[in-house]
């Protein structure tokens, strides 16, 4: 039998790429692999364990010694960590805020992309986040990233937090989604950028419906022996 593909999916938060990745995920029946949940994960154990988040040192070896297992489907990613399910405790605006520095220590890094490779070693599978084809999986058949203003992020997350219970200022949103941007692309290991060979996809103006059918089209395109990088 064939060996389906590795789609990446990557770019800014709010740029779409979670539910965009699961409902292409779920239209190809490929295994959906949310990596900012594990990252979301990790900031939690932080937070709960009270530990510096500017410590990349301290954050690395407390990767080493945690037990993180995802169940991961096309329906979504469940998080185990340390043997409790956690995944309905990690999109709130203490674990968000940091999720960024705990996932910028190298220590934190190096474990996780290994367990993420061990996931998408069979094919079939859409993996988001910040450096999946430029990092996780460098050789990835279908490589997309996902870009938006950040305007338009800022209302999206807003609307998420809102559907949440979590109140927040549009404004607000949009600062953090800048000093997150800056850190995200500037930070010494992993750092977000356009891998090389992906197709940029500028969603501000696209409805969630119409970015996942874009990336199926790029999909298909791919994997009937198509290459290079191009913009949508």
């Amino acid at each position: 039998m064939t060996r389906r593909p590795v789609v990446t999916i990557d770019g800014p938060a709010g740029s779409g790429k979670s539910t965009t990745a699961r409902l292409v995920a779920r239209r190809l029946g490929y295994v959906y692999l949310d990596t900012g949940a594990m990252y979301r994960a990790m900031a939690l154990k932080a937070l709960e364990l009270g530990l510096d988040l500017d410590n990349a040192e301290g954050l690395g070896e407390m990767a080493d010694g945690t037990d993180l297992k995802v169940g991961a489907d096309p329906g979504g990613t469940r998080i185990v960590l340390d043997g409790r399910d956690v995944t309905g405790l990690l999109r709130g605006p203490d674990v968000t805020r940091a999720a960024s520095p705990v996932s910028a220590a190298k220590g934190v890094r190096v474990r996780m992309v290994e367990i993420q490779r061990e996931i998408g070693r069979g094919g079939g599978i859409v993996a988001e986040g910040r450096d999946m084809g430029s990092v996780v999986f460098p050789d990835a058949e279908v490589k997309i990233y996902l870009e938006a203003d950040v305007k338009s992020r800022a209302s999206r997350r807003q609307r998420d937090l809102l559907a949440a219970g979590v109140a927040t200022d549009v404004a607000k949103v949009e600062e953090d989604l800048t000093a997150r941007d800056r850190r995200d692309s500037s930070r010494e290991h992993s750092p977000l950028c356009v891998p090389p060979g992906a197709v940029v996809v500028d969603t501000t103006r696209l409805t969630i419906d119409q970015q996942v059918e874009r990336v199926l089209e790029v999909v298909r395109e791919k994997t009937r022996g198509g290459g290079g990088a191009a913009s949508l």
